[in-house]
């Protein structure tokens, strides 16, 4: 598999595409790749409207598939890997129509370009995140690969002069059963692609599955044990050299001043380069960058947010949703059902500012020349990362040439160009190419954060203690009325609602309303499952305020309300099931649920946590059932899910941004903690057989653990948890 750098195949496919556009609008298309092979390239459907729609001539294609003389399936891939299983995952869709073994289909990054490979889910961006790889892919892929199959049948008919029925696919062949004929499909693909494409192909049903469904090994795992694998940090073109940097302490802020002579005599630095708001150090190796730069003297000017703390923000959240917001959903009269309710139950909820703290550091190889820019880098957003380049050098974007590699952890964070253009700023200064690697420090000091969230919720019972009333009003900052203004319509967007509508939960009377509120001084991102880490911590931990008012069993409760969402009462029923809801527990032990219907996919969780005298937490075992609609790979669901509740449990636990005289106080993994291998739970994972299209796995399970640890920690102890992170001094025992 090449992973590591955009190809000349790639390119070549670019090129052919641009001057192959057709004049009517079609999905497919078909031609001769070099070499005698089919070129099939494709078309995945955006969010509003036809693809074809893209060009006033008819359609760019976004993917291709390329089936080589030598049978070699080739896959332009328009998604990246960062540990989530997309590179396995997609090109199974392929293999199982085309009839191929999985170790057939080769990929490559696609190219920075929006118009041929916009994710269809995002808007049309070319990004990968949401969630929503395999969901985009799950139909245009496998049409994609049945029409490649069905139009190699028909070559292989004709040179037979056999009816095409008689003939079938296996194992890279085309058989014709009655005589025992056989053709590889590289002897046919320059064939196949003189023959006209199809308009409608049958796909295959789930019954005849043979990859889709099974476990199969991850295509990439190779390349990353033996050490082979290149993510944007190993990158080392002739020549290079290693620069870090230090930026304002404070958002916003500036360099004043400079004393650099020092740094200057430090072996192996060979320049410094000062910016408005940063200074770098350049050198041969990362050694003498890091002690370049630790001998400068810089004094700051703080600028405008010197004094920021996090309780302003708070206060400020806090005062915001006194005043009415956007109505993200409005089910019934909650005002006269308010009015009826025999018993009335309010709280107010705050989640953190969190960092995404990937293991791979931020990081951008960068050479700079007169004419051009070349741009090594791990992006989940590659054409930002160009345009990004193509802004700071004056360049366009025709001249700027990104390699995307594989990334180690995104969560995100690498959605944002800005550390593209901060490497880009600082390559302008140097003659020939430039790595600059941010330190743990820098990466935590200088992330784009998770944004602090406030709610107030209300609700309002029934005799029987059942809801007939439900109130929610939150502020927090909008990320995608930054990052995708389109999306952002009447003062809400879907990713800050996600979790807080559309409830699994019959609610007869319902209203939520959201107000925008941009924190002065801290910049906020997309971070691990985003508006659903947040509003799935406030939806489920409310729930189970309502079933403890109510007196009534938190799976009990909820099930009750679950008569119109099979799907989510089924997935509660085997959690509880397989973690013995009910059961009795030691001393000190509690048992917390949580449910929810989130990037399509829906998930229940049951947590076992165990809380001393001392307040300290540790959770024992989570049982997850997940109903993800037909599951591509097994594995990589459980995979998913199993980083996911380490993910939300380190949040939980640990995840606290905070700032101190405009600065952030965490630097490193000594006070920003990441849950130790000591302190993991163990992790079952139980996969609903579903034939519904399946829904996004790399999220879901980060937004759905979080309450139920502090269900668990409520069931243990009695007390309830509604600001994160987890307070050890508040539970301790009397």
């Amino acid at each position: 598999m090449s992973l590591d750098s955009l190809s000349s195949q790639a390119v070549c496919a670019e090129q052919s595409a641009e001057a192959n556009i057709l004049s009517r609008r079609t999905f497919l298309k078909a031609g001769a790749a070099g070499g005698g092979g089919l070129l099939l390239s494709l078309s995945l459907p955006f969010a509003k409207g036809d693809a074809a729609a893209a060009d006033a001539d008819g359609f760019v294609p976004n993917a291709f598939i390329r089936i080589e003389g030598n049978g070699q399936i080739v896959l332009t891939m328009p998604y990246v890997e960062m540990g989530q299983g997309t590179y396995t995952a997609i090109p199974m869709l392929i293999a199982e129509e085309l009839e191929v073994d999985l170790i057939q289909v080769r990929l490559e990054h696609a190219p920075p370009n929006e118009r041929l490979y916009g994710n269809p889910l995002l808007g049309g961006v070319q990004a990968t995140g949401n969630s929503n790889a395999v969901r985009a892919s799950w139909q245009p892929l496998r049409e994609a690969g049945a029409t490649a199959r069905t139009m190699l049948i028909s070559a292989a008919a004709r040179r037979w002069n056999v009816d095409p029925a008689s003939c079938r696919t296996q194992s890279g062949e085309v058989l014709h059963a009655p005589t025992g004929k056989r053709f590889k499909y590289g002897e046919l693909a320059a064939d196949a692609a003189r023959i006209p494409v199809p308009n409608n192909v049958a796909l295959k049903r789930p019954q005849d599955f043979k990859l889709i469904g099974t476990p199969a090994k991850r295509l990439d795992t190779a390349g990353k044990v033996n050490g082979t694998a290149v993510y944007g940090i190993d990158v080392r073109p002739p020549g290079v050299k290693i620069a870090t940097l230090a930026q304002s302490p404070v958002f916003g802020g500036r360099v004043k001043s400079v004393d650099d002579a020092v740094a200057k005599a430090v072996k192996g630095v060979r320049q410094i380069v000062r910016l408005d708001d940063a200074v770098a150090v350049v050198a041969d190796h990362m050694g003498a960058a890091k002690k370049g730069l630790a001998a400068l003297k810089i004094e700051w000017d703080d600028g405008p947010h010197a004094r920021l703390d996090v309780p302003a923000i708070a206060a400020q959240l806090d005062k915001a949703t006194l005043n009415p917001g956007a109505v993200a959903q409005n089910i019934g009269d909650v005002g006269s059902a308010m009015a009826r309710a025999v018993t009335k139950v309010e709280a107010i909820y705050q989640v953190p500012f969190l960092a995404h703290a990937t293991m791979e550091p931020m990081n951008c190889t960068v050479h700079v020349r007169n004419d051009g820019c070349e741009v090594w880098v791990g992006s989940q957003a590659l054409a930002r990362a160009q345009a990004a380049a193509a802004k700071v050098t004056g360049l366009p974007l025709d001249k700027v040439v990104v390699h995307n590699h594989l990334i180690g952890g995104g969560f995100g964070r690498r959605l944002e160009s800005d550390g593209v253009a901060r490497a880009v700023e600082i390559a302008k200064h140097v003659d020939g190419p430039v790595k600059v690697v941010w330190t743990r420090e820098e990466d935590i000091q200088h992330d784009m954060y998770r944004p602090y969230w406030f709610d107030r919720i209300s609700a309002g019972l029934d005799a029987n203690g059942m809801p007939v009333a439900w109130n929610n009003r939150f502020a927090g900052s909008s990320i995608i009325a930054r990052y995708l203004p389109p999306a952002f319509n009447n003062g809400l967007d879907p990713d800050s609602t996600e979790g807080a509508i559309d409830l699994v939960y019959a609610l007869p009377n319902l209203h939520v309303e959201y107000v925008r509120v941009e924190p002065p001084g801290i910049p906020t991102a997309f971070w691990r499952s985003v508006g659903p880490s947040h509003n799935v911590f406030v939806t489920e931990s409310f729930i189970d305020e309502l079933a403890a008012t109510a007196k009534q069993d938190p799976v009990a409760y909820r099930r009750a309300l679950l008569d119109k969402t099979p799907r989510a009462k089924a997935v509660l029923d085997l959690a509880a099931e397989k973690a013995g809801w009910g059961q009795p527990l030691a001393r000190g032990f509690g048992r917390g649920v949580s449910l929810q219907f989130v990037f399509a996919t829906y998930m229940a969780q049951i947590a076992e946590v165990e809380v001393s005298r001392d307040g300290a937490v540790r959770v024992h075992r989570v049982v997850c059932a997940v109903d993800c609609g037909i599951p591509v790979n097994p594995d990589t669901i459980r995979a998913q899910i199993q980083s996911a509740v380490m993910f939300g449990i380190t949040a939980a636990l640990h995840g606290e941004i905070t700032l101190k005289d405009g600065r952030v106080e965490q630097s490193n993994f000594h006070d920003y903690q990441i849950l130790r291998l000591n302190e993991a739970p163990a992790v079952e994972v139980h996969i609903v057989e579903s034939r519904e299209a399946p829904g996004g796995m790399g999220e879901a399970g980060t937004s759905c653990i979080v309450p139920a640890v502090t269900n668990a920690i409520f069931a243990a102890t009695g007390k309830r948890l509604r600001k994160l992170p987890i307070d050890p001094a508040q539970l301790k025992a009397g």
